[in-house]
């Protein structure tokens, strides 16, 4: 694409930090068009963060979950972050890129298929589902939020360890789907600060 890109891991950050970092971001690219797109890789605290739907029904009892709900500008159900999973929130102009929202969609679900083969996992993408998966698992999922074509939010791949915060909602919405790790599908020796490297090799090659 000939577009500047910066990529950036920045560590375990509270998911409202995330959101700040984008917020800021988001704004002056709208208002100055001269900035370079980033990509920022990073890790959240534990947290179910959910898009401004009327239906919420997939965080299903909001008073029974362990860890903080926050509603948030994204498209898509009820999800889980926490550690052991890499979160990637492109803020890019979509105004140099075709103003095409599902391309970029499908960019992201690219990038994470080829991120996983690099890792020895073989996944792939479902017809009419957004994200990731290793058959009938799903590894990653995907939720964009766009003002003035400005892309933020994005992508969360679990890398390794537990899976438990996800067992308290109906994950993206999707009944009685079974949550995996790239670990689980045979990454030997990953963390998500290695994953964020070869993402950011992968990305880079697709964003720019």
């Amino acid at each position: 694409m000939g577009t500047s890109l910066e990529i950036e891991w920045l560590g375990r950050v509270s998911y409202q930090d995330g959101l700040r970092i984008q917020e800021r971001l988001v704004l002056e690219k709208a208002e100055s068009g001269g900035l370079c797109d980033r990509l920022f890789l990073l890790e959240h605290e534990p947290v179910y963060t959910i898009g401004r739907s009327p239906d919420q029904s997939s965080l299903r009892d909001v008073d029974e979950l362990p860890y903080p709900v926050v509603q948030t500008n994204r498209g898509g159900k009820a999800t889980y972050h926490g550690p052991g999973q890499l979160v990637g929130y492109p803020v890019l102009d979509l105004r140099t890129r075709g103003q095409d929202l599902h391309r970029h969609l499908r960019c992201l679900e690219e990038g994470l298929v080829e991120l996983s083969r690099r890792v020895g996992v073989k996944a792939q993408t479902r017809e009419g589902l957004t994200g990731v998966w290793v058959g009938a698992r799903k590894l990653a999922s995907i939720g964009v939020g766009v003002r003035r074509w400005i892309s933020m939010h994005g992508f969360a791949i679990n890398v390794c360890g537990g899976l438990e915060g996800f067992a308290h909602i109906t994950p993206c919405g999707l009944a009685g789907v079974e949550m995996t790790t790239l670990e689980q599908e045979g990454a030997q020796g990953l963390t998500v600060e290695k994953a964020a490297t070869l993402a950011g090799e992968v990305f880079r090659g697709l964003l720019c």
